[in-house]
């Protein structure tokens, strides 16, 4: 087996950070709660001492999450108009914003340290979800376009009646219904398309027990509490948090259809929240002949995770890809 390059975490942090977060994450410090409650009062309704008696959200009620969400959407990205099905996965925005940045920074290694922005830059977000929240932040932060697959149609209509919603999305989404739920990519991309990166946050269990005790913990965590009947504090579909073999299989998968469009992705990529699973992604990702494979550690309070990315260029393919798509709009 290969040996796998890792990049390193930044050790940039302050008093008040967060320091696992990216450096150019906007919710590295601690939440302006004042701010927030500007800007979506309803949070004001949601907030409980903490373990050390100041404000806090209720993080684990499923409600106060999505308001946060919603209110760091509107102060931070400039996002009006955030509604979806209360039953689909609300995402923890400083979170998903990390992974937008740190791919970001895995395609300025190859630019000469400098981000490429802009139209030219080709995003594919395999799971768009219902919040569409990874071409949001995609956009905001770095004005890059997105192709966004989901195999849940009302998923794909929310999407659609956010980016209807903003200004800033409109011309900027293609959004695709994936009609095969055996497959990740196939019938999505096209023979002769390019994209530059893709992201996925794949579903993480196997089965809707394994989901419910993953919750259970989780408002153990949270709370000190045990639930027998617990709701998920980040709710979600059952396609969004299940499929058949869980993370493992669904992310060996992506790599083994990735090999069959080689050539029409820079950077595959995807998050593996579970450490156990690294070792037999490797194992397809060597069979696949992957040229690079990079593993980026991530994390956000206690959590740590981290993003495989993948890629079947060759260097001197790379040098090209750059040259004819990104040189020109960054000179």
């Amino acid at each position: 087996m290969k040996k796998y390059e890792s990049i390193l975490k930044s050790k940039v942090q302050t008093k008040d950070s967060k320091s696992k977060l990216h450096p150019r994450n906007r919710n590295r410090k601690r939440y302006d709660l004042k701010a927030l409650i500007e800007v979506t009062p309803e949070l004001e309704n949601y907030l409980k001492p903490n373990k050390l008696g100041e404000d806090s959200v209720d993080f684990s009620n499923p409600t106060a999450v999505k308001l946060l969400n919603k209110a760091l959407l509107k102060h931070y990205y400039n996002i009006k108009y955030w509604e979806f099905p209360d039953n689909h996965l609300t995402p923890p925005i400083p979170g998903r914003a990390d992974y937008i940045h740190r791919m970001a920074d895995l395609l300025a290694e190859k630019n000469f340290g400098k981000i490429p922005t802009g139209d030219k830059v080709i995003c594919f977000d395999i799971g768009v979800g219902a919040s569409c929240i990874y071409p949001i932040l995609g956009i905001t932060e770095y004005d890059w376009n997105f192709i966004g697959s989901d195999i849940d149609k009302e998923s794909i209509g929310s999407a659609n009646q956010i980016i209807y919603n903003n200004d800033t999305l409109k011309e900027k989404i293609d959004l695709r219904l994936q009609k095969n739920s055996k497959d990740v990519i196939f019938g999505i991309i096209k023979e002769d398309e390019k994209f530059d990166l893709t992201i996925c946050n794949p579903p993480f269990h196997s089965s809707t027990e394994e989901a419910t005790k993953g919750t259970r913990r989780k408002i153990r965590n949270l709370t000190g509490k045990t639930s027998k009947n617990p709701m998920l504090n980040f709710a979600g579909v059952s396609n969004e948090l299940v499929c058949d073999g869980g993370e493992n299989k669904f992310i060996q998968n992506l790599v083994r259809e990735s090999k069959k469009h080689s050539k029409n992705c820079f950077w595959y990529s995807t998050l593996v929240s579970k450490q156990s699973n690294l070792k037999g992604i490797y194992k397809v990702l060597d069979k696949v002949e992957a040229e690079v494979v990079r593993t980026i550690p991530m994390g956000t309070g206690n959590k740590s995770t981290r993003i495989v990315a993948w890629t079947f260029l060759t260097s001197a393919e790379q040098k090209e890809w750059v040259k004819e798509r990104w040189k020109k709009q960054c000179d």
